[in-house]
């Protein structure tokens, strides 16, 4: 079996009193995708910002590669990617300056042919070749999100974390997206999400939240 990435026991949390979710315990290993499910207001967003360590309201136990998460803090920030509701990028930036900020916080932002082409491509794949030096903000909605998608292109992370990554992207972009999805686990990763979007990829795993009183189940 693929090794273990992220151990999830025990964990439980709330929301104005209500219990949002109880008890809850998965693995996910190298090569596996889980999509976590439910109607809004279930926790969906709330779990992943445990999972990712944006929250701390919560009680259980996370294991990043076999250690505690808390111990282990600096190595799940640089290995793992988020992916929210807020894109994360700067709108005063053009696509391809984003692209090298958002590389430099993750120490693999040294200017050089190599890095400068990987840009180039990743923008390329994502559709926006003619709009690397166009400030974010003279970019449409579905542009500025291909902007935060072309990170996938290049950021190294064994985990991504992907909130409704399919948001105001066109038929065209959601095939390429679920395409990326499936390379990154053929290659290793793993991959968490929400999404609305019914999802047309091979050993999908489901998290489904919202059940009452905090029940949970994963198939």
């Amino acid at each position: 079996m693929s090794e273990l990435l992220l151990h999830v026991k025990g964990l439980s949390c709330e929301r104005d009193d209500r219990m949002l979710i109880r008890d809850l315990a998965f693995d996910l290993h190298g090569g596996e995708i889980l999509q976590i499910e439910g109607p809004n207001g279930s926790g969906k967003t709330t779990l992943i910002r445990i999972l990712c360590g944006l929250s701390d309201d919560y009680e259980g136990e996370l294991h990043w590669r076999g250690q505690p998460r808390h111990r282990n803090d600096d190595r799940f920030r640089q290995e793992h990617l988020y992916f929210g509701h807020l894109t994360g990028i700067k709108t005063s930036l053009s696509p391809r300056e984003n692209l090298r900020w958002i590389l430099q916080l993750k120490g693999v932002g040294e200017r050089g042919p190599a890095l400068d082409t990987a840009i180039e491509t990743a923008l390329e794949k994502v559709g926006l070749a003619s709009y690397e030096d166009v400030p974010v903000y003279a970019l449409s909605a579905g542009q500025k999100r291909r902007v935060a998608l072309a990170r996938l292109q290049v950021e190294p992370a064994l985990l991504w974390v992907l909130d409704e990554p399919f948001t105001a992207i066109d038929r065209k972009g959601v095939a390429e997206l679920e395409a990326l999805i499936q390379q990154h686990a053929s290659r290793g990763g793993s991959v968490l999400l929400t999404t609305h979007h019914a999802l047309d990829i091979p050993g999908l795993r489901k998290l489904q939240l919202g059940l009452g009183g905090g029940q949970w189940a994963l198939n």
